[in-house]
């Protein structure tokens, strides 16, 4: 069964609530033109509410010496690259410990330890509430890379989404009242449909595993 991210949080008690209702990862964006963007201080505060949940960071410009200062300040478990990073940031991060996520650019791994398929608005990388190519995560999984979907998915396609084997399904702006303000209401509902979807899921893959075996 995938895990769940709720990306995009910048308010503290929503996280503590996204956390209760089981969230797996609480993600923040550090990026400065986002209208969902946290500061230091905000991620710290998010970061007190938040346990029992890893918390990860998403990255569009700073370097890789810049992000590893904010990541060990903010007590992130996860740095997102979602820019024009190399190996070398990967593997510099990956020394102090970080788990790194990468947005796919339908080239091969660099290192990292998770590869992000997200919706794309021409220059933008992410974030865009955009429908990614769910194509893209059968090869990835079959070059055995651990996957993460996002872009786009909420209550209607919530079921297809968890059924695509992604490893991690990476839901924002579906949860929004208006751009960088979550609604907790939204969040309840989203979660009772999620929760449908893993019990389906589970569902049948028992019913094809009785198949199989008989």
């Amino acid at each position: 069964m995938p895990e769940l991210k709720i990306c995009g949080v910048n308010d503290a008690e929503f996280a503590r609530e996204a956390v209760r209702l089981g969230a797996d990862y609480i993600g923040m964006i550090f990026a400065a033109d986002s209208p969902r963007r946290v500061d230091v201080e905000t991620a710290c505060e998010i970061a007190r509410h938040a346990g029992g949940a890893k918390l990860a960071g998403v990255f569009t410009t700073s370097d890789a010496g810049e992000i590893a200062s904010i990541a060990q300040r903010a007590a992130l478990d996860v740095v997102q690259l979602h820019g024009k990073y190399g190996a070398c940031d990967v593997k510099a991060l990956k020394a102090h410990a970080f788990e790194v996520w990468r947005l796919d650019d339908g080239e091969g791994s660099l290192g990292e330890d998770a590869t992000i398929v997200d919706g794309r608005d021409g220059e933008k990388c992410g974030g865009t509430g955009r429908v990614a190519d769910w194509t893209r995560i059968k090869q990835l999984k079959a070059e055995k890379r651990k996957v993460v979907l996002a872009g786009g998915i909420g209550r209607d396609n919530i079921e297809a989404a968890v059924a695509t084997g992604a490893d991690i399904v990476d839901v924002n702006s579906s949860l929004e009242s208006q751009p960088g303000v979550k609604s907790v209401g939204k969040l309840v509902r989203f979660m009772t449909a999620f929760n449908a979807a893993k019990q389906n899921l589970n569902h049948t893959e028992r019913q094809t595993h009785g198949k199989q075996s008989k």
